[in-house]
């Protein structure tokens, strides 16, 4: 601040906090929210690297679900990190048996023989036959049997923004899942089997970790006894029309994306040396009318409201995804008397929604 003949004042006008919370920060009294970190950095000509030293210990450990190629950047793992420091308050309210694990895959991988194996078990564990839909009342079991807590979100459609969250606190062993709700029904499906493969794989990170939650979500939303069969269906078909007919009619009966049927289906094909399934250019654009068709799971939840109703948004949500978290929250909020700007940290909605969140838990 010095070298850039910057005052606390200064530095306080060009991040639009006050000169107190610059002061707090130098004496080390408190920590910038990772915004203004990232702002105060660039004010400094630093990079985000020469300003922090990370050695957190039992920092928070984060993977993301995003659109497209959007990119996770270092404010949003950051964002992240500081919701996974606010969760820790609420692990004390968490109604899991603390005296037991809950079971985890020893040497999780991407090969396709192990994939199979792995996903044919957790379909016997939940139920659902080898060439069964796996509905959503099924992935939310199983959340709640690995003691993983959702924890639903209004984020909106954009495609930067995150529409999944796995945060694991390893020093309490406790697992917390964000999803988005303003997302397609198909999209959803698969993302919440993705995070099913996060919470079977606390032990994997990064892009490793991201590999294996997609290759897990695909094997288990359309296993290989099913892929044999449409392989040679689809085949069977006469022309490049025909073939996108009958992968949308695959995609429709097992709710999930028709390009989940493709990439799976050539899975197989790939494991048999068998020639690949070509969909053709007017794939794209007949899987985007396809979505056209279906609501987000907001809409098909709350229905198409204007504004947000925090009383049917607790009530819709606690029922469709049997979570505890608003219970949780009921009571960390009671004892600890805390406002609604906790909800807003942790849940990253408007204040106004905060606030009309925490008037009805309280």
């Amino acid at each position: 601040m010095d070298a850039s003949g910057l005052s606390q004042t200064a530095v306080a006008g060009r991040l639009g906090v006050s000169k107190e919370a610059v002061s707090q920060w130098l004496k080390e009294k408190s920590f910038p929210r990772p915004n203004k970190l990232l702002q105060f950095a660039k004010l400094l000509q630093l990079s985000f690297s020469e300003l922090v030293i990370n050695e957190e210990d039992d920092a928070p450990v984060i993977a993301f679900r995003k659109k497209s190629n959007s990119k996770t950047t270092k404010i949003n793992v950051e964002k992240a990190k500081e919701k996974g420091r606010f969760l820790r308050h609420l692990v004390p309210y968490l109604p899991f048996d603390t005296l037991e694990m809950p079971p985890i895959l020893k040497s999780p991988s991407c090969d396709y023989d192990y994939l199979c194996q792995v996903t044919s078990k957790v379909r016997k564990d939940i139920n659902v036959g080898e060439v069964d839909t796996v509905d959503f009342s099924h992935l939310i079991r199983r959340f709640r049997e690995l003691q993983a807590v959702i924890v639903p979100v209004l984020w909106g459609t954009k495609k930067t923004h995150e529409n999944a969250i796995h945060i694991y606190l390893p020093d309490t062993q406790t697992t917390w899942v964000y999803l988005n709700l303003d997302t397609n029904v198909h999209d959803f499906k698969f993302w919440m089997a993705h995070e099913l493969g996060h919470c079977l794989s606390p032990s994997l990170s990064g892009n490793e970790a991201e590999d294996f939650a997609d290759e897990f979500a695909g094997a288990l939303l359309f296993p290989k006894a099913l892929a044999e069969s449409v392989y040679h269906q689809i085949l069977a078909q006469r022309n490049a029309q025909s073939k996108i007919v009958k992968v949308l009619e695959i995609a429709d009966e097992q709710v999930i994306s028709p390009y989940t049927v493709v990439n799976q289906t050539n899975k197989y094909a790939e494991s048999q040396s068998f020639a690949p399934i070509e969909m053709g250019k007017y794939f794209g654009g007949a899987v985007t009318n396809f979505n056209k068709k279906y609501r987000n799971c907001s809409a098909a939840l709350l229905g198409d409201i204007p504004k947000f109703n925090a009383h049917d948004f607790i009530a819709e949500t606690e029922k469709a995804f049997e979570t505890p978290f608003f219970e949780i929250l009921r009571k960390y909020l009671k004892e600890q008397d805390k406002g609604p700007g906790f909800l807003q940290t942790i849940t990253d909605m408007t204040l106004l929604d905060a606030r009309s969140i925490h008037s009805e838990l309280t």
